[in-house]
């Protein structure tokens, strides 16, 4: 169980932007291939099945989280201290 503990399961926004650009043109050189291929046989279903391969290849391709979509990862501020709370409530009366 440690082994899936270890896995990274997050992709930076440069990343998402990436791996849905890659999705879109991969769905659409299948689905651009498939329909020419099916026109030509006269057969639609090849249309749809190739068009199914492209799918299954842009979700192996872009839904894991591959190093190629964690380069850029954000840096984040550091957390405040936390505080007991009646400090924050004693300013918020004073502005009013």
């Amino acid at each position: 169980m440690y082994f899936f503990d270890t896995l990274p399961t997050h992709m930076d926004y440069d990343g998402q932007r990436k791996a849905e650009k890659l999705s879109r043109i991969i769905i659409t050189l299948f689905g651009v291939v498939g329909l020419i291929w099916g026109y030509i046989i006269q057969q639609f279903s090849q249309t749809v099945y190739i068009l199914f391969a492209g799918f299954v290849l842009a979700a192996l391709v872009t839904v894991p989280p591959w190093p190629m979509y964690r380069r850029k990862p954000l840096q984040w501020q550091k957390p405040r201290p936390e505080c007991d709370g009646t400090e924050s409530v004693m300013k918020s009366k004073k502005k009013k």
